[in-house]
C-alpha cells in the first residue's frame, strides 16, 4: 500500500453529525434498522444479537425507569461492567434524559473505587454482577446518600436491569415525559464524567459534553473510510473514552459491533465474527505478535525457515511506501503467499485496518503489520480532549511508525517553545473537572489551551512525534534532563522486554527496572540448555543476566551517554492493574512502582 504524507492535505468532517450521543440511536435505526445486528455479544458461548429498534426500545424502557425513580437533569449514574450491550443501553438511557453517565473501570483500586462513588456522589449504580457487587456493596453503605443498586445479571437479592425494564409502565404520560426530558438535553451539558487513570495522585473527574464527544466523531472519524457493512470487534474497555468515543463512530457509520467473551478469546472471536477492524492498545498487538510468533517456532524445516525468513523481511518494510523497491515488493509477494494469507486468516481474512491508541507501539510492529497488509493507524488524544486529537490517516493516504499523524480538523495544536509541551485548543477539550475550579485553571490557560503535560514535535511531514511526558522528565545529578518514556519506549522493542522503567532522578546516572517478556526467556533458555524452574529464581541467573546486559548495551547505542541505561534489575513478575502498578490504560504508575522495589531502585545507586 503507497502512502502519502502531503501537508496540505485535509479530511472534512462529517456534514450531518448527530448533535447528541443519544441522537446516534433514531439515526441508526432510521438510516440501517434493517441490518441484522446493532451489538452483539457472548451468552452461553452463542453470539446474542441485539437488532437496533430493540436496542432503542429498551434504552427508552430504562430511561423511563431512572425517571420514575426520580433521577433528574444533572444526577449521576455509575455504570461498573465489563463491555455488553446492556453497558450501551444505560450509557444511552443515562444520557437521554439529561443525566451524566459515571463509569468506573472494574479493576481499579479499592480506593479509587471509594473515592469515585462518594466524589461522583451517584444517584443510582448499575453493577455487572456478584464479584464487582461485593467489591463496591461496602462503600455504597457507607455514602451519605445511599445510590439505588442495579445488576445485568442475577445477584441474591438484587434487582436486574431486566427487572427494572418490567418494572416500567409504558403509557403516553411516560412516553411524553421521556420525550420532554430529551428536548431538555443541550449539546453543551455534559453528558460523562470519566475519572482519570491517576498516574499521579487521585483521579480526577473529567467533565466532557455532548458537544465534546461528538466533535471527535465529526472529525476523527473521516480519517477512516468505512461503509456500514463492516463488522467491529470490541475488547477495549468502555469506561475509557478511546473506545466509547470509537463506538459512537461505529453507530454513525451503521457498523455492527460484537464484544469479545474476554480477553483471553481474542483471537478466537476474531476468527469467528470476521471483522474489518478493530482498536486495539499496544500490549494487545505485541501479545499477538508473540503468539505468532511461537507458533512458528514449532515449524520444522523448510517451512519453519521460509516464516522466519518473511517475518524479517516483514520488519524491514518501509510503511510509507518510499524505499520499497521492485526487489524486495517481489520477495513481500511470495512472504505474502507463503506466510501472510495464514495470518490474516488468523484475524478472520477479512481485516483491513486495526487502530492502535493509549500508548505508543513499537515502530517494528507498525512496519511488520503494514507489510502484512495489515495496516496499524496510531492516533493520540487524552480524556481531557474527548480524546483523539491526532491521527495517522487512512483517508490520506498517511501511516508513518513513530508519529501519531496529523491534527484532527477541530483542534489548533501548538508546542509550547520554552518547554516543548503540546497544547490543544478546540471543540473537543473538556468543560472541566468535576468539583475541582483549582485544577481546571491549571489545566486550561486563560487563552483556551489545555496543557496536556505531553512533549512533542512535529516532523518535517506535519506529523505529530511524542517524545515524552512533562512530570515524568526528571534530572540526574549533573543536570542532564532525562526523558523516561523516550528510553523505554525504545528498549521495549526488543523481544525479551515486556515493560521497563527509568529511575535516576537526582543520581549520577540512568537505570532501569526491567520486567522480561517471559515466554521469550523462556524460549531463551530452553535454546540455551538453562532450566527454566520458576521467574524468581531465573532473574537471578548470571547467563540470564549477562544476555540482558547486551540487550541494554544494543538499545543504549541509540541514546546519549547521560540517557543510558547504566545498571538495572530484572523483576521477577509483571506489573498489574490490581496491584496498582499500571493503569487500566497500561500506562506505567511510577510512584506506586518505585514504593513496591524501593529495595531494588536502592540497591542500583548504592556505591
Amino acid at each position: 500500500m503507497e502512502k502519502n504524507t502531503d501537508k496540505g492535505k485535509t479530511v472534512q468532517p462529517y456534514a450531518d453529525i448527530p448533535p447528541r450521543t443519544f441522537d446516534l440511536l433514531p439515526r441508526f435505526v432510521e438510516k440501517y434498522g434493517k441490518k441484522k445486528t446493532m451489538f452483539a455479544c457472548k451468552v452461553d458461548g452463542n453470539w446474542k444479537k441485539y437488532q437496533a429498534r430493540d436496542f432503542v426500545k429498551m434504552t427508552d424502557t430504562i430511561s423511563q425507569g431512572l425517571i420514575g425513580m426520580g433521577v433528574a437533569k444533572g444526577d449521576r449514574v455509575a455504570v461498573i461492567s465489563n463491555n455488553c450491550p446492556q453497558w450501551n443501553m444505560v450509557d444511552f438511557a443515562v444520557q437521554q434524559i439529561g443525566a451524566i453517565l459515571v463509569p468506573i473501570y472494574p479493576t481499579v483500586r479499592q480506593s479509587d473505587y471509594e473515592h469515585i462513588l462518594k466524589h461522583s456522589e451517584p444517584k443510582v449504580v448499575f453493577v455487572e454482577g456478584s464479584l464487582l457487587h461485593k467489591k463496591v456493596v461496602g462503600i455504597i453503605e457507607t455514602m451519605a446518600v445511599r445510590p439505588r443498586e442495579f445488576v445485568f445479571n442475577p445477584v441474591e437479592g438484587m434487582m436486574t436491569l431486566r427487572g427494572l425494564m418490567v418494572s416500567v409502565k409504558i403509557d403516553k404520560k411516560s412516553l411524553a415525559a421521556l420525550q420532554s426530558r430529551k428536548d431538555s438535553v443541550s449539546v453543551y451539558d455534559v453528558a460523562t464524567i470519566i475519572y482519570t487513570s491517576g498516574t499521579l495522585g487521585t483521579p480526577k473527574g473529567v467533565m466532557l459534553t455532548h458537544s465534546n464527544l461528538m466533535s471527535c466523531v465529526a472529525y476523527y472519524g473521516p480519517h477512516y473510510p468505512v461503509p456500514s457493512s463492516h463488522k467491529v470487534v470490541s475488547f477495549l474497555p468502555l469506561s475509557h473514552i478511546y473506545e466509547r468515543s470509537v463506538l459512537y463512530t461505529h453507530l454513525y457509520l451503521g457498523n455492527s459491533t460484537y464484544y469479545v467473551e474476554n480477553f483471553g478469546t481474542i483471537m478466537r472471536d476474531l476468527a469467528d465474527v470476521k471483522p474489518e477492524h478493530f482498536t486495539t492498545v499496544p500490549r494487545v498487538v505485541e501479545k499477538v505478535y508473540n503468539g505468532f510468533m511461537r507458533k512458528g517456532d514449532k515449524l520444522k524445516g523448510a517451512k519453519k525457515r521460509i516464516f522466519q525468513w518473511a517475518f524479517k523481511l516483514a520488519e524491514r518494510y518501509d510503511e510509507t511506501g518510499k524505499k520499497n523497491g521492485r526487489a524486495y515488493r517481489f520477495k513481500l509477494y511470495w512472504a505474502n503467499r507463503l506466510v501472510f494469507k495464514d495470518v490474516r486468516k488468523a484475524f478472520g481474512g477479512r481485516l483491513e485496518f486495526i487502530i492502535s491508541g493509549g500508548a505508543s507501539l513499537q515502530p517494528r510492529l507498525v512496519r511488520l503489520f503494514a507489510a502484512m497488509d495489515i495496516p496499524i493507524i496510531e492516533g493520540y488524544g487524552l480524556t481531557e480532549t474527548s480524546p483523539v486529537i491526532c491521527t495517522n490517516s487512512l483517508a490520506l493516504g498517511i501511516i508513518k511508525a513513530g508519529t501519531v499523524g496529523v491534527p484532527c480538523g477541530s483542534v489548533d495544536i501548538k508546542i509550547d517553545p520554552e518547554t516543548g509541551e503540546i497544547l490543544v485548543k478546540g471543540s473537543p477539550v473538556m468543560k472541566g473537572y468535576y468539583k475541582d475550579e483549582e485544577q481546571t485553571k491549571i489545566a486550561i490557560d486563560e487563552n483556551g489551551y489545555f496543557h496536556t503535560g505531553d512533549i512533542g514535535e512535529f516532523d518535517k511531514d506535519g506529523l505529530l512525534k511524542i517524545t515524552g511526558r512533562m512530570k515524568e522528565i526528571f534530572k540526574d545529578s549533573m543536570g542532564k534532563y532525562i526523558s523516561p518514556a523516550l528510553i523505554e519506549s525504545k528498549f521495549t522493542e526488543s523481544p525479551l522486554i515486556s515493560m521497563m522503567m527509568v529511575v535516576g532522578e537526582n543520581q549520577k546516572f540512568a537505570a532501569a527496572l526491567i520486567v522480561p517478556n517471559f515466554e521469550n526467556l523462556k524460549k531463551w533458555c530452553e535454546e540455551n540448555h538453562i532450566a527454566f524452574t520458576n521467574m524468581a529464581d531465573i532473574i537471578k541467573d548470571k547467563k540470564v543476566n549477562d544476555r540482558y546486559r547486551k540487550e541494554v548495551d544494543h538499545y543504549n547505542k541509540f541514546f546519549g551517554d547521560y540517557e543510558k541505561v547504566k545498571r538495572f534489575e530484572l523483576v521477577d513478575r509483571e506489573w498489574t492493574i490490581e496491584e496498582g502498578e499500571i493503569t487500566p490504560s497500561l500506562k506505567l504508575r511510577r510512584k506506586i512502582i518505585t514504593d513496591h522495589f524501593a529495595g531494588l531502585i536502592d540497591d542500583m545507586f548504592a556505591e
